[in-house]
């Protein structure tokens, strides 16, 4: 795949018009949002679908005992925030009142990761992943550009449950085609090799197809598998990507709790295969320009590239 022709769409304008067009067709679907609507870009459903439309304001925690609320009377609500706000501000209440429950409240995460357009430190988040999946009943949810998002958007809106769908802010390369289907808990094989297989998530899907192509001109052979659902964990595609006998997990996201950990368990239990880990080390996050960013903190592609050749000396 060559990046330089493909198409970059925003994650977050996809999601919007996705779900305004849910809450037109669907009369218990409500969007409630926690003061971000600009950000978030939600901003389109409380002009088009005022009705369905709730301001909480910046009060997460109140913001999702009123969702659990909503959901005891039938009603499917969509609480929007940043991923740093909803998985560590509103965490009781969703953990109590919404996972233990299994309540049928969809909670997105906007703004996860690292790149958040110099945001600040406090507005990035690094530890969702691993607090959602530690919740019994919750679906945990990363798609790799517009098009998955929008198959996902759709797929929540049919399910009834939790689900925790993280979302990234700038634009990303489009992977998928119009035909394209998501299924919860199974991966999407983008590419196929022998040698080593990169397993990612989310926005880092695009950076592990580009270092993909960088070890090719090096004949360096590398599957790569997109995980959409990190929880549940799709088993069989992992055990048979390990069949290349080296494997690379990357994410946007801290290496502890988070993807990397989730291969981990699952290979620990079926077939130990030697890993590395690209993702944030256990260091606190700080703002900056994107590529400072993914190259301090480790996880770019060179760093992706990088620890494919490591784990080959590992075989």
């Amino acid at each position: 795949m060559n990046f330089s022709q493909v198409k970059s769409v925003s994650m977050r304008d996809t999601f919007s018009e996705t779900l305004l067009d849910v809450a037109k067709t669907d009369p218990k679907v409500y969007v409630l949002d926690g003061d971000l609507a600009t950000s978030t870009k939600i901003d389109n459903i409380s002009v088009q679908c005022s009705e369905k439309f709730l301001q909480m304001g910046i009060a997460e925690q109140n913001m999702l005992s009123v969702a659990a609320g909503l959901a005891t009377v039938g009603i499917q609500p969509w609480a929007v925030t940043f991923a740093a706000f909803m998985s560590k501000r509103a965490l009781d209440q969703i953990q109590v009142q919404i996972a233990q429950p299994k309540l049928d409240v969809k909670m997105i995460g906007g703004y996860s990761g690292l790149l958040t357009g110099l945001t600040g430190k406090s507005h990035q988040a690094l530890e969702d992943i691993a607090i959602f999946r530690s919740l019994a009943n919750m679906i945990v949810l990363a798609p790799a550009d517009a098009v998955e998002t929008a198959e996902i958007i759709k797929w929540a809106n049919l399910y009834h449950g939790p689900v925790y769908i993280r979302l990234a802010r700038d634009n990303y390369p489009i992977l998928f085609d119009a035909n394209y289907k998501f299924e919860i808990g199974k991966g999407v094989i983008l590419n196929k090799g022998s040698d080593v297989t990169i397993i990612s998530t989310g926005t880092a899907t695009s950076r592990s197809l580009e270092a993909a192509n960088i070890l090719k001109q090096r004949n360096i052979s590398a599957t790569v598998l997109h995980l959409p659902t990190i929880k549940p964990i799709d088993r069989e595609a992992i055990i048979q990507a390990a069949s290349t006998g080296a494997i690379v997990t990357i994410e946007e996201h801290s290496i502890y709790g988070g993807l990397g950990s989730s291969v981990a368990e699952v290979l620990v239990n079926s077939i130990p295969t030697p890993v590395e880990f690209v993702g944030v080390k256990d260091r606190n996050s700080e703002s900056a320009n994107n590529d400072d960013l993914l190259n301090k903190y480790e996880i770019s592609i060179n760093h992706i590239v990088s620890a494919a050749l490591k784990v080959l000396l590992r075989k």
